[in-house]
């Protein structure tokens, strides 16, 4: 029972920058692995980042350099700082975690363009 609450999602242009924001809330014992997918308009849902408890963080090859996920887990709080941001990039972004059962937040919109 454990809700995912996303924020940070709105409308940058090319170049610039986002903070993307995922806290869990409810009932569970613990959050092994948070992470962020995203998927645009006819394409599949596609892994972006990912960061365990203990600190180890994976990144899809089309944001490395570019992105940077960090946790608190003091807060069970997910972050995605998002730098140098592409056209490629608008999507919508979802968090994820696992407490140890998935549990997804709903989305928020990232948007780049001119």
């Amino acid at each position: 029972q454990v809700q995912l609450v996303e924020s940070g999602g709105g409308l940058v242009q090319p170049g610039g920058s986002l903070r993307l924001s995922c806290a869990a809330s409810g009932s569970f014992f613990s959050v092994n692995v948070m992470g962020w997918y995203r998927q645009a308009p006819g394409k599949q849902r596609e892994l972006v980042a990912f960061i365990t408890s203990g600190g180890s963080t994976n990144y899809a090859d089309s944001v490395k350099g570019r992105f940077a996920i960090s946790r608190d887990n003091a807060k069970n709080t997910v972050y995605l700082q998002m730098n140098s941001l592409k056209p490629e990039d608008t999507a919508v972004y979802y968090c994820k975690a696992e407490a140890p059962v998935v549990a997804w937040g709903q989305g928020t919109q990232v948007t780049v363009s001119s």
